[in-house]
């Protein structure tokens, strides 16, 4: 979580109005703030608040120190006028066209949420995500990641089981983005994923 967060934080810029989204996403704000750039940024949460620092875990939806806080409708004008410059967002699955499936898992549905919302008029999308699941073990030394264990479930795949978010869309839309992983990063073209960045340590091939 540590490496993609540190990674996906890289993308913010000066005065970024940001949305950051439950799970691995959190990490973002947190290497924001190490970074120093989280003052010269304004995070949202879906909730309402706007500016400070969003809470994790349990209480994920509450914000330290919000400059505002808005009714959950009103931040939801923000977000489907485009009122956003990047968003951070977690995963479950993703395919080789880029289309992303985050709501529906094995067994499982959650529910998509203000997922569509937010990805479909933001220009920069992150999506924060693990190259597989379920017992991966990753270590990170000098800036040397080491895959200790894979993970048995690949989140990676042919074709998503449900789309929350359209690849072909985004392309028309003209946004950028991004897929970032603890062993490489993928940048969405038209012509599917492209691998774009590998960290060191990784074999490329494998």
């Amino acid at each position: 979580g540590n490496i993609i967060g540190r990674r996906a934080a890289k993308e913010l810029r000066v005065d970024d109005i940001v949305n950051i989204g439950i799970g691995l996403p959190e990490m973002v704000s947190r290497y924001a703030r190490k970074n120093g750039i989280l003052d010269m940024i304004t995070l949202t949460v879906e909730s309402g608040g706007i500016g400070g620092f969003p809470v994790s875990g349990e209480a994920f939806g509450a914000m330290i120190g919000a400059a505002s806080v808005y009714d959950m409708a009103n931040q939801f004008d923000l977000y489907d006028n485009g009122g956003l410059d990047i968003c951070f967002m977690g995963a479950l699955e993703v395919d080789k066209q880029g289309n992303v499936n985050a709501h529906r898992g094995p067994g499982a549905f959650a529910g998509i949420g203000g997922f569509a919302n937010i990805t479909a008029k933001t220009p920069t999308v992150v999506f924060c995500m693990t190259f597989n699941a379920k017992g991966l073990e990753v270590a990170q030394k000098k800036g040397v990641v080491t895959i200790e264990k894979e993970g048995s479930v690949p989140k990676f795949v042919d074709k998503v089981n449900s789309v929350s978010f359209s690849a072909k869309r985004a392309i028309e839309n003209g946004q950028k983005v991004l897929y970032v992983t603890e062993r490489c990063v993928f940048r969405l073209t038209p012509k599917g994923l492209k691998l774009i960045e590998v960290y060191p340590g990784v074999d490329q091939q494998k």
